[in-house]
This record gives C-alpha cells, structure tokens and sequence, in this order.
C-alpha cells in the first residue's frame, strides 16, 4: 500500500467520506489494511472528528444539526470499530 493513500485516494479524504456516509467502515473494509494505514486512518478520523466539532454550530437550523450529529455519529462508530479491530489483531493504535 501507499503510505498516504488508500484505494488511490488521500486518507484524510477517506475519513472525510466515512463522515459524509460514501464509505462504511467494517472489519470485512479493514481485513486488508496494515497496521500502519490503519493508524494513519484513525488519526485522520480523529482530525476529521475535531474539524467537525469547531465547525460554527448551526444554530436554528433543524437539518443541519441532524446532518452535523449524523457525521459526528458515524465518525465516532468508524473510531469504534477501528479500536476493535486493532484490539482483536493485538495490534498497537
């Protein structure tokens, strides 16, 4: 693999896709990862978590905390699953 990419994509805009619902991430999404990109993978998850949490609060707008709540949800349970599976391989995060 690509030290910065995966699936010949940036991994910081794969995080950015896990948040917008493109890409789901499973045991089956990270069988193939290695430890590394699976650490580079949650560091960018983590970043893209912070960046979505400073983001101005949509105030008033019903949708748009639902849609910030909906990233913020699926970031977290990627994070989540990620966590667990380095814990199942006895892997180091």
């Amino acid at each position: 693999m690509a030290e910065d990419s995966l699936k010949g994509k940036n991994i910081e805009m794969i995080a950015k896709d896990i948040g917008d619902g493109y890409v789901f991430v499973s045991p089956l999404f990270l069988k193939r990862l290695d430890q590394e990109v699976l650490k580079k993978l949650l560091a960018a998850i983590t970043k893209t978590m912070t960046f979505v949490r400073t983001e101005k609060f949509p105030t008033g707008d019903i949708d748009g905390i639902k849609r910030r709540n909906l990233r913020l949800s699926r970031l977290n349970s990627a994070s989540t699953v990620i966590k667990h599976f380095a814990k199942e391989r006895r892997w180091i995060i």
